[in-house]
This record gives C-alpha cells, sequence and structure tokens, in this order.
C-alpha cells in the first residue's frame, strides 16, 4: 500500500485516515436520527469508512472521525467477530464484511479491568498500556436502524471501548502509559 503522509491525514488509494492532532479527532460527535441513519448518506459514510479499515494495516475497528466525519459511527471487521465467537486466533477465511454500530453505547462495563497494549490507526506507530474492562456490553443501531446489543470479553471489548472513546473526542493516548514509538519494517 503506498501511503502517504500530509498535515494530519494519511492518504491511501480509496480513504483517508486522520492522524493526530487533526481537530476532528477531539471533537464529540454528533447521534443520527433515523431518518438520517437509512439516508444514502449514511451508507457511503459506511462505505468509506469500510475502504479505509480494510486499507490499513492492523485496523480493528474505525470510527467515523478517523475519515473527518463527525457522526457517531463505528465498524469492526465481522472478521473480528467471528474470531471473539470463535475463540480463534486467525478467522477461517478473508472477510471484508463488516458490523456497524450507530450511537452506540455502552451500557455496562465490568469492574474487572486489565492493561492492554493498544494502538490506534490515528496514531501511527504509537503503541501503549491502557487500562480498559475485561467485559462490555454495547447498545447501538445497525445501518438499517435495527436496535442492537452485544456483549463482549477480550479484543473485542477493548475495541467497542476504544472507539466509543473516539466518538467522544477521546484517544488511548490519553490515558495509556508507557507511550512507544515502534516504526514498521520496511
Amino acid at each position: 500500500m503506498d501511503t502517504k503522509k500530509k498535515e494530519n491525514k494519511i492518504e491511501a488509494e480509496n480513504g483517508i485516515i486522520r492522524v493526530y492532532p487533526d481537530p476532528v479527532l477531539r471533537k464529540k460527535t454528533r447521534e443520527l436520527s433515523l431518518e438520517e441513519i437509512k439516508h444514502q448518506t449514511t451508507k457511503k459514510i459506511i462505505k468509506k469508512m469500510t475502504e479505509a479499515l480494510f486499507e490499513s494495516p492492523n485496523g480493528v475497528g474505525l470510527a467515523a472521525p478517523q475519515i473527518g466525519i463527525s457522526k457517531a459511527i463505528f465498524i469492526v471487521p465481522l472478521k473480528v467477530i467471528e474470531m471473539d465467537k470463535k475463540k480463534k486466533e486467525e478467522p477461517e477465511k478473508d472477510n471484508t464484511k463488516v458490523l456497524v454500530f450507530i450511537n452506540p453505547r455502552i451500557t455496562k462495563a465490568s469492574k474487572k479491568k486489565e492493561v492492554l497494549y493498544e494502538g490506534c490507526l490515528s496514531t501511527p506507530n504509537l503503541y501503549g498500556q491502557i487500562k480498559r474492562s475485561r467485559q462490555v456490553t454495547i447498545e447501538a443501531l445497525n445501518e438499517n436502524g435495527k436496535k442492537i446489543t452485544r456483549g463482549a470479553g477480550g479484543l473485542l471489548a477493548e475495541i467497542f471501548q476504544h472507539e466509543t472513546d473516539h466518538l467522544n473526542g477521546k484517544l488511548f493516548i490519553d490515558e495509556a502509559t508507557d507511550l512507544r514509538k515502534h516504526e514498521p519494517p520496511e
């Protein structure tokens, strides 16, 4: 993948991931009405997010602010959901479908926390340790406006918390410790 850094963006073939300190990453997002969810504009946003996510190495989730759109939407690749269900390291097949979460809210978070090593597409090559709840329950609307409720543990719980933070203008680096820069191999 040919990527070029310009100001606060990483440009990829079909999408643009916004990088810190781009101000859109610090804005609290706006929730969508049911009418907006069903509108073609939202479908286009989800398509653009999906393209950007799958062009990004190591991406396991993406929030709308990461492509410059301050709306309460995030996506998770279906292959990550399948990995969580099967508790396998890798999914059985390549899958470029996503699960869409619109106007998400974490309704339950376990008191048990764990320290995780985390990174973010909007802070390229920067990783750190962050304390997250081991299990969460999330409520949201899907791309058709249908209410979904999903419990998660492990990687999926981490993703739900990380992406929900994005929608509230928070980055993992705000609370992470032991931040380290890791340059990718050439």
